[in-house]
């Protein structure tokens, strides 16, 4: 063998490969930091500007009439823990919790009909098709439940506020909420997911990309103008509002054939001219009044869900929601940032097999090989993308820092590369749900096991 040849070989497929890769990971980083410089002017005018965060104590509640809405498939194991905390965090008696769930899913009917019998302000919305269907769809029988409630009670609620069967709900959303609705079509507070103590890795990369999107990106968003996705949960959406847009859609507010309903209903806010808010305020404790919960701890179960994700927004999304108001450059810019996922991965791709190469050269170097040097401005890019990378580093810890500690803080490192894997993992398996889609197979709800959290309320 000709190991002359095969050097060559390798160099020019190492050089190319690399080449695509630093690139790719220059333009994610320019456009990472230009995000992060967006957020320090908004902080430096606070400051300028001698604003403080702020808390509950700010808070102007004005009582009003709130409908909680929590879609159940399969929740037999968590829905009545959460309801019966919900019941006790959440006293007030204008608020009623409606819950959907399936004929065929007695286990969570059950549950939820056991803390019914204590709470009157908790009701059943039953499907009329067995499940599962799809979350948004749940959310329009719920819909339609409360509709045939308003009609009994000849008034109708002010405000939907959605959750999830998983969700620690702090004591004081309702009143931010309702603060927040008296200048806002929508309301969403931040989602802060809990740790895992079994699961620092995988179950902690959620940590890490809430710190950074709920702690950052969203004020981001809302500073270039840019309409607000809603999260899911914590979210709550004007009743008026909601009602247009379910006659607009003639079946419901909610989107039955989305995977992310919640993702798109902010954006359909928006497009309508509506107001959302992100909400960051803060309890006596100092700490932000947001919607706790676990996420998956495996490794497989976080790829299922983020490919869940990844179809709805960054592969469906292109399809179903465009790109906003024309020649809005920030609302294109944060709509393609939040399609960067695929391309992200691709990238990611190239550049653990551009490291393998370079290992590979090396190695043959060291057997007295010769290999060609990459060119000049190529490792001058490569140096500039390894000083991205650190600020990249030192920016997500220092959010994980300020909401989890130092621990979480350091964690958030090592943390990259797993976030990597599970990324790279669910864009295989979005791909795949895509081309489905596209096929014509009908969208189902892809949930994952959840876990109800032992943590004390508001902590």
């Amino acid at each position: 063998m000709d190991w002359g040849i095969a050097a060559g070989l390798l160099a020019t497929t190492a050089y190319e490969v690399t080449l695509f890769a630093a690139v790719g990971m220059l333009i994610g980083g320019i456009d990472d930091l230009i995000v992060d410089g967006i957020y320090l002017w908004y902080r430096f005018g606070r400051w300028r500007r001698g604003e403080r965060a702020l808390s509950l104590a700010d808070m102007r509640p004005r009582a009003r009439q709130m409908a909680i809405f929590i879609a159940a498939w399969d929740e037999a194991a968590v829905i009545g823990r959460m309801l019966a905390t919900l019941s006790r965090t959440l006293a007030s008696p204008r608020l009623t919790v409606f819950v959907g769930a399936y004929p065929n899913d007695r286990a969570t009917i059950d549950a939820v009909v056991d803390v019914a019998e204590t709470d009157p302000r908790i009701r059943l919305a039953l499907n009329r098709d067995p499940g599962p269907t799809t979350k948004a769809d749940c959310l329009n029988a719920i819909w339609r439940t409360m509709l045939a409630e308003e009609r009994a009670i000849g008034t109708s609620f002010d405000a939907v506020i959605l959750h999830d069967a998983e969700d620690l709900v702090h004591p004081g959303e309702l009143a931010v909420i309702d603060h927040y609705l008296a200048m806002a079509d929508a309301v969403q507070v931040p989602v802060v997911p809990l740790p895992h103590d079994g699961s620092p890795l995988v179950g902690g990369t959620y940590l890490d990309e809430f710190a950074e999107a709920h702690g950052k990106a969203m004020l981001v968003r809302g500073a270039v103008g840019a309409g607000l996705p809603l999260a899911g949960v914590g979210c709550a959406i004007s009743r008026p509002l909601l009602g247009q847009i379910a006659a607009i859609r003639g079946y419901g507010p909610f989107d039955a054939d989305s995977l992310t309903e919640d993702y798109e209903l902010g954006l359909t806010i928006a497009a309508m001219g509506g107001r959302v808010q992100f909400a960051r305020v803060l309890d006596a404790d100092g700490r932000p009044v947001a919607v706790r919960a676990y996420f998956p701890k495996a490794f497989a179960a976080a790829a299922r869900q983020k490919a869940r994700w990844m179809t709805g927004i960054a592969l469906a999304g292109w399809d179903r929601t465009g790109w906003g108001r024309a020649a809005h450059i920030g609302e294109w810019w944060m709509r393609m940032r939040d399609r960067r996922a695929p391309i992200d991965v691709v990238v990611l791709l190239a550049a653990y097999a551009a490291l393998a190469l370079m290992a590979i050269r090396f190695s043959l170097s060291l057997a007295g090989v010769a290999t060609p040097a990459l060119p000049p401005f190529l490792l001058a890019l490569l140096g500039i993308n390894t000083v991205l990378l650190v600020i990249r580093i030192v920016v997500r810890a220092g959010f994980v820092w300020r909401l989890y500690g130092w621990r979480e803080g350091l964690r958030s490192t090592p943390r990259m590369l797993i976030g990597n894997m599970v990324a790279m993992a669910a864009a295989r398996h979005a791909i795949a749900h895509y081309i489905a889609m596209l096929r014509g197979a009908p969208v189902r709800w892809d949930k994952t096991a959840h876990q109800f959290p032992d943590t004390p309320v508001g902590r």
